[in-house]
């Protein structure tokens, strides 16, 4: 699987990278280009139309979806109040993109959910919480040099977890791409074949246990780990009468800092 190639799950192209990458080489090079990036939460204005566009421009590559005279990719789910959609920056360019749900009984709109809802929200309903990533784009070119950029991305599904304090991660992905969530997240599939509206191809729904995996993941891979505050950046409300940050930089290098 190439690079570009995008899932619902929200991290499509990571299939590239072998199992070894997860060394400590692979590891220094993903740190090293996290101190070139920032992360935008994208509510309106130019850079949410940007990151529909690349949605759209990487999906078309491998016809993931139909054309559209817009050229944009977007759908009622953008517009959730549990819905929060982010771009990645390298250097100030536009580099990939990510959106996330935080699915509870009171805000249970997700992707997962509106595929799997008979699994997922008696869940729900039981007092269950989860994180659904989804909608993940790369710009092909700049994958190409960096691909340690499905790996950037990713960071934002975890600070998701810890932030809201959801035990469960879930994946709605190609059964050919199960592979990695099982080798990288200990995923276990919980939901069988099915289509999703608006996609070429079927998915399957898999879940990862984040507890039971964070502390192996932070060994791994050091620069998912993030500080109390960049994830309050990421996913809360400022106060009243202020305003939500511009862009936020990534905390992990604090940890390596400190070890």
């Amino acid at each position: 699987m190439t690079i570009h190639q995008p899932t619902l799950g929200g991290d499509a192209g990571v299939q590239s990278i072998s199992a070894s990458d997860s060394g400590s080489s692979f590891a220094s090079n993903v740190s090293a280009l996290l101190e070139r990036a920032e992360y935008r939460r994208c509510d309106k204005g130019e850079d949410l139309e940007d990151i529909y566009r690349l949605r759209y421009k990487s999906y078309r590559m491998t016809d993931m979806v139909p054309e559209n005279a817009s050229h944009t990719i977007h759908d009622d789910l953008d517009e959730t109040e549990n819905c929060y959609k982010f771009g990645i920056y390298i250097d100030g360019h536009l580099v990939s993109t990510l959106r996330i749900h935080h699915a509870s009984h009171q805000t249970p709109a997700s992707p997962s959910t509106t595929v799997f809802g008979d699994t997922l929200r008696p869940q729900l309903a039981a007092g269950a919480t989860f994180i659904d990533p989804s909608r993940f784009a790369a710009d092909l070119e700049w994958s190409r040099v960096y691909p340690q950029i499905p790996y950037l991305t990713l960071r934002l599904a975890g600070m998701a977890c810890f932030y809201f304090g959801a035990p469960y991660c879930l994946s709605t992905i190609r059964p050919e791409h199960a592979g990695f969530y099982r080798r990288i997240y200990k995923s276990e599939q919980i939901g069988e074949l099915r289509d999703y509206p608006g996609l070429n191809y079927q998915v399957v729904l898999y879940r990862a246990d984040v507890a039971s995996i964070r502390e192996r993941s932070f060994q791994r891979f050091p620069f998912f780990r993030s500080t109390p505050m960049e994830q309050r950046l990421m996913f809360g409300k400022p106060p009243k009468g202020e305003l939500a940050p511009l862009t936020i930089l990534p905390t992990a290098k604090y940890y390596r800092e400190a070890a």
